[in-house]
């Protein structure tokens, strides 16, 4: 299970990030059984949702923000730049 599903309280994004990265690197080993395997998964699942909700939340404040600056009455999606280096 999630560290911020253990302990009732939300883990920033980064630390999520990167525990989900922790995991994906023990995934990718071989040296796993079954059973640690899946709840691994399970909680690489949870994270990525977790990660995923933020990052929405975090995209609807840019909308707020943007408008505001703006004085406009339409929300403004959040369009982010795609990095040149992938």
């Amino acid at each position: 299970m999630a560290q911020g599903a253990k302990s009732g309280k939300t883990e920033s994004f980064e630390k999520n990030l990167e525990r989900l990265e922790a995991i994906v690197a023990q995934l990718e080993g071989a040296d796993l059984s079954l059973e640690k395997a899946m709840q691994l998964y399970e909680e690489g699942m949870q994270l990525s949702a977790a990660c995923r909700k933020q990052l929405e939340e975090a995209e609807g404040r840019v909308e707020i923000l943007k408008k505001r600056a703006a004085g406009a009455i339409e929300a403004e999606p959040f369009l982010p730049e795609e990095n040149e280096n992938e």
